[in-house]
């Protein structure tokens, strides 16, 4: 049986390459025949609060240079998103600090929903124009990723799940995560960017390959999963 991965997306809600990076890795793992399990691990690219939200076009022009550089930026994103088999809308988009939104993930993972939320709140931001910054945002948000929505928006206007994401944002600084998406398989081994499928499926196997061997290895004197393996003892032989 191929072996079990873990895989850590290290991303940011906001994130346009962490989107088209979620995508890539899920169209990698069609054709994928292991099992794994993806959590879903906070970073946030800009931790300012936001009082009142502006066009993300407006906010990148502040932040990047200018309309041109943007429109340079956008144009190279909608044209990879778009390979991905996404469409992204940055003129209806809005800033937003996404630290709530990181805190609902964590409270839809409790449920099992993490995934669905994650994809509801890319959506929301790129493709609806929702300002998930919003608290009665999110737990729209949340409901139509099948969660109860009175239930989210009390989450939300508690404290819960604050200290959790904090500590999540300082493990991802320890590691030293820089930059997203950021995926971290078997605890291990560290892709960073938006990497095509293909990229993708190299390293699954790759991973695969190394985790099988290391689990056939073993300090001597210490038993392993590879001493399951056919072979000889001083007075046994498999046959």
């Amino acid at each position: 049986m191929p072996p079990f991965v873990e895989i850590d997306i290290y991303s940011d809600v906001v994130c346009p390459w962490c989107y088209i990076g979620k995508r890539k890795l899920e169209q990698a793992l069609e054709s994928y025949d292991g099992d794994v399990t993806i959590r879903y691990r906070p970073f946030q690219l800009d931790p300012r609060p936001v009082d009142r939200p502006q066009p993300l076009l407006t906010a990148l022009a502040g932040k990047f240079g200018g309309p041109d550089r943007v429109g340079e930026i956008v144009a190279r994103v909608t044209g990879a998103a778009a390979g991905a088999g996404l469409h992204l809308d940055f003129d209806s988009a809005l800033s937003a600090n996404t630290f709530d939104a990181h805190r609902l993930v964590w409270f839809a993972d409790q449920r099992g929903r993490a995934a669905e939320v994650i994809e509801a709140l890319y959506r929301a931001h790129f493709t609806q124009g929702v300002d998930i910054g919003s608290p009665d945002a999110l737990a729209t948000v949340a409901a139509g990723a099948g969660l109860d929505e009175a239930e989210a928006r009390a989450f939300l206007d508690s404290p819960t799940g604050t200290a959790e994401v904090r500590m999540d944002l300082a493990e991802a600084r320890e590691l030293g995560v820089s930059s997203v998406p950021t995926f971290v398989f078997a605890g291990k081994y560290a892709v960073t960017g938006a990497q095509d499928v293909d990229t993708l499926r190299g390293v699954l196997e790759e991973v695969r390959r190394r985790e099988a061997a290391e689990a056939a290895l073993r300090p001597v004197g210490v038993p392993s999963a590879g001493d399951k393996a056919d072979g000889c003892t001083d007075d046994s032989c498999a046959v």
